[in-house]
């Protein structure tokens, strides 16, 4: 759907700012990982240990923590109840590594106390696969079908009205994440303080890895929310 936008001068319009951001979040997620992922903490543990000791004090020894390839591959599932690192995390013993482990051990502490917002966006899960794929399909053969004089605009106002709804459940999906995530992050800082596995000098390499990977899904609210004026201006026009 995006590509296909790309050509629509609209679009670049009214999301470019939101991509420009996603952008730039990424340029500084990659820079800040780059740089404490060179940095080691003082306590010489790796993030997989770092993981572990976090579950292991709050009770949770039953959720494994296992490696993943990729990079910055990092989850949570809440489905299966095990924590993932990639690779560089799992065996990395920087104050990034370290960092985003605790993070992902976050989201198993929110998890372990009901987090409304986390079970909210569980429950969002499967619904959001299903419209993040099926609206820009459905507005996509709407406009085709309406450009051939194949349909009526009362009929093309039906698709695009259905993918517009169906969006807002995406937009809605990352709304519901943006704090889900910080609430992660600060419970993963608070975490690693209190049981002493990153010093007080580290503290600054570790909020600044953590903010740069939360400033991703906040361009990513960003670009959903441009991204649904872009499809109501569609809407609009075609009245």
């Amino acid at each position: 759907m995006m590509f296909w936008n790309l050509f629509n001068p609209l679009y670049l319009l009214v999301v470019g700012p939101g991509l420009l951001l996603g952008i730039w979040a990424q340029i500084k997620l990659s820079h800040a990982y780059g740089k404490y992922s060179q940095i080691p903490v003082d306590s010489g543990i790796t993030g997989a240990q770092a993981a572990r000791d976090i579950l292991d004090r709050a009770g949770l020894i039953n959720i494994p923590v296992e490696e993943v390839p990729g990079r910055l591959t990092d989850h949570y599932d809440p489905t299966k109840r095990a924590l993932f690192l990639s690779s560089d995390n799992f065996r990395g013993r920087s104050i990034a590594a370290v960092g985003v482990a605790a993070h992902e051990s976050g989201h198993a502490l929110q998890h372990q106390a009901s987090y409304a917002l986390l079970n909210f966006r569980m429950m969002m899960v499967p619904t959001t696969n299903f419209a993040s794929s099926a609206s820009g399909l459905i507005i996509i053969a709407g406009l085709i079908l309406a450009n051939m004089g194949m349909i009526a605009p009362s009929m093309f106002s039906y698709f695009i009205w259905t993918g517009i709804i169906l969006f807002s459940v995406v937009a809605l999906f990352q709304l519901v994440t943006l704090p889900v995530e910080y609430d992660a992050s600060r419970r993963a800082k608070v975490q690693l303080f209190q049981l002493g596995l990153v010093h007080e000098r580290e503290r600054a390499g570790v909020s600044k890895v953590l903010d740069a990977a939360a400033l991703t899904y906040v361009a990513a609210l960003v670009t959903s929310i441009l991204t649904l004026v872009y499809y109501l201006s569609l809407a609009r026009d075609r009245r």
